[in-house]
């Protein structure tokens, strides 16, 4: 694992060199897309945390989603004890459910999540052809980031709390 300023890369399967966030002008990219999933994730009703998720490809936004309930629940996230309900969708899968119905395609993309995702959400990453991971919260639990980057995917975490507002 490397790091630079606020950009940790952590690593891929292959042997290629990490990658420190590449350019400046990436590294400004990934900074304002991420900083734009953290206003979308301000649409989520969820009382305990508030997660959003921008799919990017060639420059263009594909697809955006936030944790919430599925369409047509009460936009209600958590019980009377404040526990997250089991039907709640994340961030990660209503970005990548909107693309499989729309006309769209993944393949290649970049998804850029304020929180890192988890190992269920690292699986539709996958499946879904997006090559590029970035994150700007990390979990207490690791599996889905360890997962991605076991299939090859690039995985970034720039610190979301530290990101500047250019």
């Amino acid at each position: 694992m490397k790091e630079e300023a606020n950009i940790i890369t952590v690593g891929r399967s292959d042997p290629q060199p990490p990658n420190l966030g590449g350019s400046e002008k990436q590294r400004q990219l990934d900074q304002r897309y991420l900083r734009m999933a953290r206003i979308w994730a301000e649409n989520s009703y969820c009382q305990r945390r508030q997660v959003g998720a921008l799919v990017v490809k060639e420059k263009m936004i594909i697809s955006d989603g936030y944790n919430g309930t599925p369409s047509g629940f009460e936009n209600v996230c958590e019980d009377e004890h404040n526990v997250t309900k089991p039907y709640v969708l994340h961030a990660e899968a209503n970005a990548i459910t909107k693309l499989a119905r729309s006309n769209n395609n993944s393949e290649g993309a970049t998804i850029y999540i304020t929180a890192s995702p988890c190992i269920e959400c690292a699986k539709l990453i996958i499946q879904s052809g997006i090559r590029r991971v970035v994150y700007g919260e990390q979990y207490r639990l690791t599996d889905g980031i360890e997962l991605l980057q076991r299939a090859g995917i690039e995985v970034v975490f720039l610190d979301i709390n530290s990101l500047n507002r250019k």
